[in-house]
């Protein structure tokens, strides 16, 4: 479910707080003073988790390191909102307010924090330094920087770039010291304003922890609760099938466990010892599994990950071959020998996990293992959901999770943030300098800078948007060796797919010159679109199948037989060459009879006046290349002058969509992109309503 939506407009989610109790509400009312609480507005998508453990200390450590005091959120309930940034970024909550923002500096290589107008007006009172008195200026200020002329009072020492709290006679706001502390009033610039008002009097809570509010939210978990186990009953009711329990050790397998347990007796435990745990890791699946007398079933991937990582390179967000290699080989063996005639299995997959899951139904199958039909009963919860029912149900879980880490998966994982990452160097420093000393290796083969390593950008083989201007930003070139040519690398032809009909994948190498919003536009010719921009995936649907293409360059299709899998995957290779290959002769605008298409450095197409017609791909010059690639030559990309009926073709200078995968978490997707109908549609219908 979607849990404390009331409304989900221009990228805001509106949550309820409970003032009477001190914590927030995940239903309709307070199950213990029966207020309907008091809106207040996050980002989306809304994934919103407690603050919880080590992460308590850190964020009032960096309080106190800021303004000289944590006082303002001792002993309150505390929350995080993950919202898109470079690396970590959560909005932190408290009072019903978004007070500020927890970062992680990937060129600093250290968390900060930054107030909001909230943040500064709670802070105010009983900061002492980092605070700068401004006058004589007028006008609106939010967004501006202020002379050091105008700055009366400096209390504190502190650098640059540091926040600040800024008064302004009855005002007060947050800002962005642009001098150090000791030059400040001689500065041409001083402090930037990013708000600035009359306080307007927040609402004070009293203190509240984890057991609060379990018990102001137990009747809307109760509720989900009921939910669920009735879902699992009815759909293994009659079936004869053995119930298992994915348990990764993550905090989502784990409530997929206790809905199951209430649901059927004794399921037994699937977990797959990838050779990347965490010690930790492995010890908690053992003594719960022991401790509750359960059947525990592990898949061994030994030595998998270290004998294929050479000839792979490291796995990256958008190349996760480590998953095929770690995970679905050794489990789906698992199932075949313990679960001949099929199983039926809990998972704790989330919609809002990532963009690819979004569509998550409660019935999913995985075609890469056979004889597992996958439920999925926690699929639309948030994480303060998950974390309310392992708290309310008293289910132990892994002790990570009280260590700073919002995921637990492979000690390495390239999905994991940097800032976690720099956390298992704190926790385990002999796994965290053994990788480090792998990637270092191979960024010095692969001639690529140091800062490709120790800033995080290995974690793509094709860095995003956001990771794209850092790296411009600071000037480092992030391309391994190679050509910029065109190729194509078929993993898997038009194949029978164990899931029902055919399958196609393949990974394209094309010199990448745009921006893959062009891709996107593109692929508005053949089908209807579904675009993540955060995450470089369009997931395209047409009337022979369906197609993914990741920014990485990996190609899926499904269909329903052999010729329809190859004709989805044509037409969409060649949308992606006509994206990135376009020479802007516009011919295709040209030929386009509902003139749907303009050239804007490249091919732009109007999805309200596109109905697929084809005329313009028939009448593009370089898709030509397809059938080339796909004999399997490498042939030399276009250059972007080149003419109708110039043959000639030079290397491009773009970055090449080099390697590629399935990216997973990272990242968030909004909550109003590709929402599913039916049951799920008629619960998010029922939030808004509250």
């Amino acid at each position: 479910m979607t849990p404390v939506i009331t409304n989900i407009a221009n990228g805001k989610e509106t949550c309820r707080w409970c003032d009477n109790c001190g914590t927030l509400l995940l239903g309709r009312r307070c199950s213990v003073c029966g207020s309907q609480g008091r809106e207040f507005e996050i980002n989306s998508p809304g994934d919103i988790r407690p603050c919880m453990g080590d992460s308590v200390g850190i964020l009032e450590d960096l309080l106190i390191e800021a303004f000289g005091t944590a006082i303002p959120i001792k002993n309150q309930s505390i929350f995080f909102n993950k919202v898109p940034g470079e690396d970590r970024t959560d909005e932190i909550i408290a009072y019903g307010q978004v007070i500020g923002v927890l970062r992680f500096d990937i060129a600093a290589d250290r968390l900060r924090v930054e107030l909001r107008q909230p943040g500064a007006e709670l802070f105010d009172p009983v900061a002492t330094k980092n605070v700068v008195r401004i006058f004589g200026v007028s006008g609106h200020l939010k967004g501006k920087g202020v002379p050091g002329a105008n700055v009366s009072e400096v209390i504190g020492t502190f650098s640059k770039d540091d926040p600040v709290i800024i008064r302004k006679g009855l005002k007060v706001g947050p800002g962005v010291a642009m001098a150090d502390s000791s030059s400040m009033k001689e500065a041409e610039k001083a402090v930037r304003v990013r708000d600035l008002n009359t306080p307007a009097g927040i609402p004070l809570s009293p203190e509240a922890g984890r057991d609060v509010f379990v018990a102001c939210n137990r009747k809307h978990l109760e509720r989900l609760e009921s939910t669920a186990v009735s879902e699992i009953r009815n759909y293994v009711k009659g079936k004869n099938l053995p119930v298992t329990v994915s348990f990764s050790g993550g905090k989502d397998s784990l409530a997929a466990y206790g809905l199951a347990a209430r649901a059927v007796k004794d399921p037994e435990l699937l977990f797959t010892d990838t050779g990347l745990e965490f010690p930790e890791t492995l010890e908690y699946v053992k003594e719960f599994s022991e401790s509750g007398h359960l059947t525990l079933r592990t898949a061994k991937a030994g030595n998998a990950f270290r004998e294929n990582v050479d000839a792979f390179g490291p796995p990256a967000k958008d190349f996760r071959w480590c998953c095929k290699v770690c995970k679905l080989g050794p489990i789906s063996d698992l199932i075949a020998r313990n679960y001949p005639k099929g199983t039926i299995t809990c998972e704790g997959n989330r919609s809002l996990e990532s963009f690819s899951r979004a569509g998550t139904e409660f019935v999913t199958k995985n075609p890469f293992v056979p004889n597992q039909t996958n439920l999925n009963p926690v699929r639309d919860w948030c994480a303060a959901e998950i974390w309310g029912y392992i708290w309310m149900r008293k289910l132990r879980y892994n002790p990570l999770y009280e260590r700073d880490f919002e995921r637990i998966g492979c000690y390495l994982c390239a999905s994991c943030l940097a800032s976690e990452w720099r956390n298992t160097s704190r926790i385990h420093p002999e796994m965290y300098r053994d990788w480090e000393d792998y990637l270092h290796r191979y960024a010095e083969r692969n001639g690529l800078p140091r800062e490709y390593i120790d800033m995080g950008f290995w974690r793509w083989k094709v860095l995003p948007p956001k990771m794209r201007q850092l790296a411009e930003g600071l000037e480092l070139k992030m391309e391994p060796r190679g050509g910029n040519g065109l190729s194509m690398k078929l993993m898997k032809g038009a194949t029978v797919c164990v899931a029902g009909g055919y399958s196609m994948e393949a990974i394209v190498t094309v010199p990448r010159r745009r921006d893959f919003s062009y891709v996107e536009d593109a692929m508005r010719t053949v089908g209807d679109v579904k675009y993540s921009p955060e995450f470089e995936i369009a997931l395209v649907k047409m009337k022979t199948g369906r197609a993914r293409v990741f920014g990485g360059g990996q190609v899926s299709v499904t269909a329903e037989d052999a010729k329809s899998a190859e004709k989805t995957f044509e037409k969409a290779v060649k949308a992606l060459i006509r994206a990135e290959l376009c020479t802007g002769c516009g011919i295709c605008a040209k030929s386009c009879p509902r003139k749907a298409i303009t050239i804007k450095d490249g091919m732009r197409v109007n999805p309200e006046k596109c109905v697929s017609c084809g005329l313009c791909e028939r009448s593009c010059m370089v898709v030509h290349y397809y059938d080339k690639i796909m004999a399997g030559k490498q042939v030399d990309a276009p250059d972007r002058s080149q003419k109708p009926g110039n043959e000639k073709t030079q290397h491009g200078n773009g970055r090449p969509y080099h390697n590629r995968g399935r990216p997973r978490d990272g990242g968030r997707n909004g909550r109003n992109r590709g929402r599913p109908s039916g049951d799920r549609g008629r619960r998010q219908d029922d939030r808004r309503s509250r």
